[in-house]
């Protein structure tokens, strides 16, 4: 078993050794913990390619010292994304490009062009810096830079994940998708463990982008570069949707578990579900398994039908406390497929950081679906993010596609408080998982006293839809007896890639313990 991290001026956990020590150097410079997860996340980006990218979005929250600040740093659709846009290639608005929504039955485009929204990340490192940052922002992307250009030994986890994308790109005959391969599949194979790969465009890409403060990106080289590839391949972005790009600093939501206070980022991310689930269970004299998976489905019953982005509309209040009684009322002793309520209207990585001076960071950053879109501006490295897969076509959704528009979004980070003081930066990549992740996480901390590596090595279960709840080989089989007895519809699974990845930091009185995710490559590393 992973054995945790203590250490007594500050930690960095990542999905990948790599990036956790390029991190980790930039607190042993005297940067900041946002320092420090910048230079984790671009570097994440050359290192675990197969999970985020240049190309992808960001969420962030960073406890300073003294309050939570959330930082929402994904990006919009283009101005050209339309519902009759959306008609004229084959998409009408029955169906549904994702989110978790229902589909009518025909393929989401989930790959090429219509999917690709305004790429966050890059903004979103910049803003993290602006404000909390210590160190030249240029020298944050020093490890990354060198990784691209000089190369990287390739680590089991990612190998693995990046073959298994290889046969699908083959799937993709697009003119916009062909340049992935000559990137990330050069001479028809993914690399496999322990080879070196170098990616000289993203070290370009890198370099522009740290030398220019991000500006390069949306104004200048890159964004020119991206508009002239997107008319040259028939792509809907342009220069003018990278410009128009701003990160949002967001209050962060809260809810209460048994002394204990759970923070995500509002909509237009899932953390909702989340929170839901969380004081859904605390007015429970007492829950099992069975209750918290029934709280995870009312949780995302409402998070499907009701997040969206916020500057389109109002997104109801689903945590207000008459409606929660009226939720909870719903678990029953038996496995349910509860439908939304009606409220009154008001391929990811994860990482955290701290610092000596009582900084911490959770911050997530993804391309979607594996490498994204698969689409990869040639001679730049990098590939775009298909995010725009998770909104509706259903003109009466409120998370209905629309030009200028954040979808519906996966990636979460978390932060834990326990009676009112701040303990630490927590997260579970992996999609759908992401909620279930930090649920399971946060039981496991709060009434089970594990430690974040314990917690994070604990077996997962994992519902999709329905009443069919999956199980990881190690789960209780007592346990998995008692949720079948109540109706649900139980599996042991064979890939754990379904359970997610996770990391967590909490501050102790000696400094810092971590832990990260078993289930990946990765590693706490602190001083």
């Amino acid at each position: 078993m992973r054995q945790a991290v203590y250490a007594p001026q500050g930690v960095v956990a990542t999905s990948q050794p790599l990036a956790a020590q390029a991190g980790l150097a930039m607190l042993r410079e005297g940067g900041s913990a946002v320092d420090a997860a910048v230079a984790a996340a671009v570097t994440l980006t050359v290192v675990q390619p197969a999970s985020n990218d240049i190309g992808g979005d960001l969420f962030a929250l960073v406890w300073d010292g003294q309050r939570l600040h959330g930082l929402n740093a994904s990006g919009r659709s283009p101005a050209a994304l339309t519902l009759d846009a959306l008609r004229a290639q084959g998409h009408p608005p029955s169906a549904a490009l994702g989110g978790g929504q229902a589909r009518a039955g025909l393929v989401p485009p989930d790959r090429g062009w219509l999917p690709v929204t305004v790429p966050g990340a890059p903004a979103g490192w910049r803003d993290l810096h602006d404000r909390f940052g210590r160190l030249p922002f240029e020298r944050l992307f020093a490890d990354a830079v060198h990784y691209a250009e000089q190369g990287w030994t390739v680590s089991p986890t990612v190998a693995a994940r990046w073959a298994g994308s290889v046969e699908l790109h083959r799937s993709l005959d697009r003119p916009e998708c062909r340049a992935w391969a000559d990137v990330f599949a050069p001479g028809g194979r993914a690399p496999r463990v322990g080879e070196r790969f170098r990616n000289p465009g993203a070290g370009r890409t890198l370099r522009l982008i740290g030398g220019s403060h991000a500006d390069a990106f949306y104004h200048g080289e890159i964004a020119a570069a991206l508009d002239a590839y997107a008319a040259g391949t028939g792509g809907l972005l342009t220069a003018a949707d990278l410009a128009a790009h701003t990160g949002t600093w967001v209050e962060p939501v809260g809810a209460d578990y048994r002394g204990h206070t759970v923070y995500e980022l509002p909509p237009n991310g899932q953390g909702v579900a989340a929170l839901q689930a969380f004081a859904l269970l605390d007015g429970l004299a007492g829950h099992g398994l069975h209750e918290q998976i029934e709280a995870m489905k009312l949780g995302f019953a409402d998070a499907h039908a009701y997040v969206a982005d916020p500057d389109f509309g109002e997104v109801p209040d689903l945590l207000e406390p008459s409606y929660l009684a009226a939720r909870r009322a719903l678990i029953t002793d038996r496995a349910g497929d509860p439908p939304p309520g009606d409220p009154m209207r008001g391929g990811t990585v994860y990482l955290a950081a701290a610092d000596a001076d009582g900084m911490m960071v959770s911050l997530i950053q993804s391309t979607y679906m594996g490498f994204g879109s698969f689409v990869v501006l040639p001679e730049y490295g990098f590939g775009l993010q298909n995010r725009g897969a998770g909104f509706s076509l259903d003109p009466a959704h409120p998370n209905v596609a629309a030009p200028g528009k954040r979808p519906f979004h996966t990636i979460i980070p978390g932060f834990l408080f326990r009676d009112g003081e701040p303990l630490g930066p927590f997260g579970v990549m992996g999609g759908h998982m992401q909620p279930q992740g930090h649920l399971q996480l946060v039981l496991a901390t709060v009434d089970d006293a594990l430690g974040p590596q314990e917690a994070l090595t604990r077996p997962r279960w994992y519902w999709h839809a329905g009443r069919s709840v999956e199980v990881e080989p190690e789960f209780d089989p007592v346990l998995v007896e008692q949720l079948r007895s109540r109706g649900h519809e139980v599996t042991v699974a064979d890939d754990r890639g379904t359970f997610g990845m996770g990391q967590a930091i909490w501050r102790i009185p000696g400094g810092y313990v971590a832990g990260s995710e078993p289930r990946a490559d990765g590693q706490a590393a602190g001083y």
